[in-house]
């Protein structure tokens, strides 16, 4: 069985294998320090056989250099200005190079399960206002709001849509929801702006036949109900800092989505705690080891984390998934 097949396997909750597949956020800060000691990032992956990929690139849907032109000269950005701003193109397929170059070397040389990194609708917009301002505008501007929103998802929904034609396997949304302890935003604004315009991506996606995956830092607990509805078939991650229990996904959620994660940046990795590090992906394995899960780090490893601690904690997390 391939990883891709795996991978796929898993997410729908039928691996019957026995392997758990691997993967990590690594390359983002430890760049210069996986290269040192492997080579390169890609050397490290091929060490540790990842079953998986994280592909960035595309287009950006914003207008940014304009905006900040108007930030610069001291000027408020406020959403009926955004507004006069037609979105960047969406189809110029030149602006793809870099996925097609990560699905060439993961897909279609190693057979990994290829993810694409694509804009949510709230953290992409963060970008636009800064997210104090963003937050004020969803209560004082609700219907200039709506329709950046809307403009927003049609855009996400065709980019997704090329991607998918290029051979993307899973669509995976940014769009970070959660606070420490409860989401950034009511229940009420999640249902009124951002659901429908997150609904218009993932039903073209789940249409056009690819994985949907979801991702958001902090406590998500609020949006598990409208996370299920809107279809996604994986969560990244599950973050037990944040107040979430693998004990609710065992016991709600784990016939509705799979999880991606399992290996905590914000209390575990990093700290030179090699007995924490083995305990908890020892606790973290017997837990969902089996289930629709794949291992993975939580978001990506910080540099203060040192090359030895982790690997460290990939040759045992490769022992206990593939032993």
């Amino acid at each position: 069985m391939t990883s891709r097949e795996l991978v796929a396997k898993t997410i729908r909750g039928e691996n019957t294998t026995g392997i758990t597949p691997v993967y990590g956020w690594v390359f983002a800060n430890l760049e210069a320090q996986l290269s040192e000691k492997f080579g390169s990032v890609a050397a490290f992956e091929d060490h540790y056989k990842f079953d998986m990929a994280h592909i960035f690139g595309g287009p950006s849907p914003f207008n940014m250099e304009e905006m900040n032109k108007i930030k610069a000269a001291g000027e408020e950005l406020t959403p009926d200005i955004v507004l006069q701003y037609a979105m960047n193109p969406v189809d110029n397929m030149a602006d793809y190079q870099n996925i097609v170059e990560g699905l060439e070397h993961h897909g279609k040389q190693r057979d990994r399960f290829c993810y694409l990194q694509t804009n949510g609708i709230f953290e992409c917009v963060n970008g636009v206002f800064g997210i104090e301002d963003h937050l004020c505008n969803m209560l004082l501007y609700t219907d200039e709001m709506a329709e950046i929103y809307a403009r927003l998802a049609q855009w996400n929904k065709q980019f997704a849509l090329n991607a998918i034609e290029l051979g993307v396997d899973m669509i995976h949304v940014s769009d970070d929801w959660g606070a420490q302890r409860s989401l950034l935003f009511s229940k009420e604004l999640l249902r009124e702006l951002i659901y429908p315009n997150h609904k218009v991506t993932c039903d073209a996606v789940k249409q056009a036949g690819a994985f949907l995956s979801m991702h958001s830092d902090g406590c998500v607990m609020d949006a598990l109900d409208v996370i299920c509805e809107l279809g996604y078939d994986v969560i990244h991650p599950w973050q037990e800092t944040a107040g979430m229990d693998y004990q609710v996904y065992l016991d709600k959620y784990s016939d509705k989505f799979g999880i991606l994660g399992g290996l905590c940046i914000q209390s575990t990795l990093g700290f030179g705690d090699y007995a924490k590090v083995e305990s908890e992906i020892k606790r973290v394995f017997e837990l969902l080891k089996g289930k629709r899960w794949m291992f993975c780090t939580t978001h990506f490893v910080q540099d203060h984390c040192s090359i030895d601690e982790l690997c460290f904690a990939y040759d045992l997390a490769v022992k206990l998934a593939r032993g």
